[in-house]
């Protein structure tokens, strides 16, 4: 007979699975979206990451930010992600800006979305900062420090990912590779460290997050590489359907080239690092403010900020990386 605290992990883990199948419902039906209609409905997904995942590291902090702050910070952690992605669909999209045919150059440089995006950045620390002289008698050296990280976390991370659902190549693998990677790496590091922890008890970050092992850290790198795989397989069926000899260069090359199964072995097990290490940098913020969960809109999870912590940072290696690869592709 199962005791109380059995029948609770039971439960728990229970609401964890149908969270975790919902949540992988929402991003299947806006990637469609994004595939069959238009990549601004992966962006509003993005956007309803950055809304409820800044406000849920604001409520963390609660009253050591003023009100005003609170403003600032939610208006342009949006505002920057919005003012991307619009502009990139408005002139790629709409201007034609950028599409085969033209001179690469001449698109590059005509296409302003990234410099709109960056005096929008500018601009939210800019007033952010302004408001020492503005609410002086509310705002406080450390209170603004707080608001900067505020506004850097999770937005700036969710700008690269809607950077990587922009790319003019590559963008359907980036997005599936940051989604489907970052699971595989969190479900390999439950089971390896539910499996063998009590075993190899040796914890991965003792002072940050005790339940860590590092054996399930290990198992988290073997599932990334798993996902990596089951994604170039996924590719490689979809190339075979279709006509091989009249797909874009780089897709011929995943479909044939060995050295692309390295790869994505290589990202895979990379992404699946950094998704961990993503993990740990969020659990170290709500043990400095001494919280369980960021927020409690998602049963068995937690809040947004639980669920995407460790796909922030598994976003940010895979877009270097695919970037990096396309610029060696000329």
């Amino acid at each position: 007979m199962e005791n109380p605290e059995q029948l609770a992990e039971r439960k728990s883990l229970k609401l964890r699975c149908i969270t975790g199948a919902v949540y992988i419902l929402v991003l299947a039906v806006f990637f469609i979206l994004k595939i069959f209609v238009s990549e601004l409905f992966f962006d509003g997904l993005i956007l309803i990451f950055a809304f409820f995942g800044t406000g849920e590291m604001l409520r963390a902090f609660g009253n050591k930010l003023h009100i005003s702050q609170k403003i600032v910070v939610i208006f342009f952690a949006l505002a920057v992600i919005a003012t991307y992605a619009v502009g990139d669909f408005y002139y790629t999209k709409v201007l034609g800006i950028g599409l085969p045919g033209q001179d690469i150059t001449e698109a590059r440089g005509r296409n302003y979305s990234m410099h709109l995006t960056f005096i929008v950045l500018i601009a939210g620390m800019a007033v952010l900062a302004s408001l020492l002289v503005f609410s002086h008698r509310h705002v406080t050296l450390e209170s603004t420090g707080y608001a900067f990280l505020c506004y850097a976390y999770p937005s700036f991370f969710l700008l690269v990912l809607t950077v990587c659902n922009h790319l003019y190549y590559y963008s359907e693998l980036a997005v599936m590779l940051v989604f489907i990677v970052a699971p595989f790496a969190d479900s390999f590091a439950f089971l390896f460290g539910r499996l063998f922890g009590k075993k190899l008890p040796a914890k991965l970050a003792p002072n940050i997050s005790p339940n860590k092992t590092i054996v399930g850290g290990f198992g988290g790198l073997v599932g990334g590489a798993i996902g990596a795989i089951v994604i170039f397989f996924m590719y490689y069926g979809i190339m075979q359907l279709d006509n091989i000899g009249a797909a874009p260069q780089f897709i011929r090359d995943i479909a044939i080239s060995p050295v692309n199964l390295v790869f994505f072995l290589g990202l895979g097990i990379l992404a699946a690092a950094f998704s961990q290490f993503g993990d740990l940098v969020e659990s170290a913020i709500k043990r400095k403010l001494g919280i369980k969960d960021m927020g409690k809109i998602l049963p068995g999870h937690g809040g947004v900020l639980d669920r995407i912590d460790s796909s922030l940072y598994a976003g940010l290696i895979i877009c270097i990386a695919l970037v990096g690869k396309l610029m060696l592709l000329g």
